[in-house]
C-alpha cells in the first residue's frame, strides 16, 4: 500500500462523472459524448479524468478511431451503471412519496401480462392519473424482470411469483392456464379436457415456456399424463401461439385473459381437467409508496376483471410451484 490509497476509493467520486463515463462509452467518443451530454470537451475530460483518478486508475483507452473500456473501466461499468439507474429510480421514488400526480412510473411486465392485462389497467390509470407518465418494460421471463428490478431499471415489476426475492411481494390473483384448439376441433364442444385425450396431437409451444422440476411445463405435465407432446412449431410469443392454434396448427397452453380479450374470439378454450393456475404478483425491491402504491392498487381492483373467476390454489396449483419459472 502507498499514501495514493489511504482514502477510501471512490470517495471523491460523483454521480455527475459517472454519468459523463457510461455517455462517453456509448458514444465511443468524446467528441459526441460532450455533444450529447451539453458541455464543452475539455470539461468532459477533466471530469473523466477526476474520476479515474478517484478510482486508482485509468477506466478508458484513448484510440485513434474513439475509445476503448480498460479491464478496470469494464469491471466499473456495470456498477456506475446500477449507480446512475438507482440514483434515478430514488428521484423518481421521492417524488412519488408526494404524491401520485407527478413524475413517472416505469412497469416492467411478461409479455403476456402486457398484453392481456395492462391495457385496461393503463387506461384506467391514465384517467385516474393523467400527471404520471407510464413507462411499460417488456421481456420474456420471469428472470428478466427480477434482474431489470434489480438493476433499478423499473420501479415494480408484474408476473409469475418470483423464487426467493429479497424485496417486497404482492400477491395480484391467480391466473389459469387454459388450452386453444380450432372451432372445428373434436372437443369443440366441450369446456374441460383431460390431458391424455390429446396424447395424439400436435402442439404449439412457445419459446419461452416455464421449467417445472428441470423440465419444459408441457413436458413435465404430459410426462405425468404418461405420453410427450409432439411439438408442431416453436413461436416466440404467447399471442402468436394462440393465433396458430386458432388456425388449426396444434393445440396450445395460454392464460385465459390473453385469449379471448387481447388476441381474439377466434378459438376454443377448454379447461384442462385438473386445472393449471399459477400465482400472479407485482414485486419491487422496497415497498411501493406514493404512485408505485397506488398502481399496485389500481392493479388489485381491476384484475381480474368483474365476473371473472379466480380460483384458490391448491394441488392444481402446479404452474405457481417454486420451479416454476419463465412466461407463458
Amino acid at each position: 500500500m502507498t499514501g495514493r490509497t489511504s482514502h477510501p476509493v471512490g470517495a471523491g467520486m460523483s454521480l455527475r462523472q459517472m454519468e459523463y463515463f457510461l455517455t462517453v462509452v456509448e458514444e465511443a467518443s468524446f467528441t459526441r459524448a460532450a455533444e450529447t451530454l451539453h458541455v464543452t470537451q475539455p470539461a468532459l475530460s477533466h471530469q473523466i479524468k477526476a474520476l479515474e483518478k478517484s478510482v486508482g486508475g485509468a477506466l478508458l483507452e484513448r484510440m485513434p478511431r474513439g475509445v476503448r473500456l480498460t479491464p478496470m473501466g469494464r469491471a466499473f461499468r456495470p456498477h456506475a451503471e446500477l449507480a446512475v439507474r438507482s440514483a434515478a429510480q430514488a428521484r423518481r421514488a421521492a417524488r412519488a412519496a408526494a404524491g401520485a400526480e407527478g413524475g413517472e412510473l416505469h412497469v416492467a411486465a411478461v409479455h403476456s401480462v402486457a398484453v392481456g392485462i395492462l391495457p385496461d389497467v393503463f387506461a384506467r390509470w391514465r384517467a385516474a392519473h393523467p400527471g404520471v407518465l407510464l413507462h411499460l418494460h417488456e421481456y420474456a421471463t420471469t428472470e428478466a424482470l427480477e434482474e431489470e428490478v434489480e438493476r433499478g431499471t423499473a420501479d415494480l415489476a408484474v408476473g409469475p411469483a418470483p423464487r426467493d426475492w429479497p424485496g417486497t411481494v404482492v400477491p395480484v390473483g391467480r391466473e389459469e392456464i387454459v388450452l386453444v384448439v380450432p372451432f372445428d376441433d373434436r372437443f369443440a364442444g366441450r369446456t374441460t379436457v383431460r390431458l391424455p385425450e390429446l396424447a395424439d396431437r400436435p402442439w404449439v409451444r412457445c419459446a419461452m415456456e416455464p421449467v417445472v422440476e428441470g423440465e419444459r411445463f408441457l413436458d413435465w405435465a404430459c410426462g405425468r399424463a404418461g405420453f410427450r407432446p409432439r411439438t408442431a412449431v416453436f413461436t416466440e410469443h404467447t399471442s402468436t401461439a394462440v393465433r396458430m392454434a386458432a388456425a388449426g396448427v396444434g393445440v396450445c397452453t395460454a392464460p385465459s385473459y390473453i385469449v379471448g380479450g387481447a388476441v381474439g374470439e377466434g378459438c376454443v378454450v377448454l379447461s384442462p381437467d385438473p386445472p393449471w393456475r399459477r400465482a400472479l404478483t407485482v414485486f419491487s425491491r422496497v415497498p411501493p409508496t406514493g404512485a408505485a402504491e397506488a398502481f399496485v392498487d389500481l392493479l388489485r381492483l381491476t384484475w381480474p376483471p368483474p365476473g371473472a373467476a379466480v380460483p384458490p390454489g391448491g394441488p392444481a396449483d402446479v404452474c405457481g410451484a417454486p420451479a416454476a419459472r419463465g412466461d407463458r
